[in-house]
């Protein structure tokens, strides 16, 4: 089962209308007992960092989640979602997260030029400077995805699997192992994004990570 985890934050209809026109059947999950039955997961969220984590673990999932991703479950992170998945975050303060991907969650405010418009709101080029994970499959260097941000994760270039230029070179998408995530939208993202979703449901983390 695909699961969609659904803790309060999330725009799950376009996620759900997205998998569904790449003919995947992709199931709502609210509670700790129905997450268990997955065999791949993403974690959407939009809003604010400390707010999601808490929903996040008042829902009871969180320590599922945990489970999973440590068992080798396949999980996709998305915008918010994505940013969870690290150490910690300094939006109004700062807040723990899953610690499941290295790095901490930055202002974009903190090392893009002046005047550029905060959030980053639009379509931007995806670079591959490491190589190219096997989410990307169906993705070409410089196709555009859609960024809703403010904030972006810092890692090192061991788990950045993708970035994008904005006055700064920012995280677009890590990995670590079968975790991974993307500070755009693919269910935003048109047949680029659907492409990705598609890699994701192909994608054996035990088998490859980099196509």
């Amino acid at each position: 089962m695909l699961a969609i985890v659904d803790y309060g934050v999330g725009n799950l209809f376009s996620l759900k209308s997205s998998f569904a026109a790449i003919g995947q059947e992709a199931a709502v999950v609210t509670d700790p007992a129905a997450l268990k039955k997955a065999d791949r997961i993403i974690l959407p969220g939009v809003g604010a960092f400390a707010d999601a984590a808490n929903k996040l673990a008042a829902s009871g999932m969180r320590e599922t989640l945990m489970e999973m991703a440590a068992a080798g479950t396949p999980l996709l992170g998305i915008c918010l979602g994505m940013q969870l998945l690290f150490d910690k975050s300094y939006e109004y303060g700062e807040h723990a997260g899953l610690g499941l991907i290295p790095g901490e969650v930055r202002p974009i405010a903190d090392v893009i030029p002046k005047g550029l418009k905060i959030p980053e709101i639009g379509w931007n080029a995806l670079r591959f400077p490491y190589g190219k994970h096997a989410i990307f499959r169906y993705v070409k260097e410089g196709d555009h995805v859609y960024f809703v941000h403010s904030y972006y994760a810092v890692t090192s270039p061991a788990y950045l699997a993708a970035d994008t230029e904005y006055g700064a070179y920012l995280t677009a998408a890590a990995a670590k192992a079968n975790v991974t995530g993307c500070q755009f939208h693919p269910e935003k993202s048109g047949e680029v994004g659907l492409g990705i979703l598609r890699a994701f449901c192909e994608w054996r983390p035990e088998e490859e990570t980099v196509c």
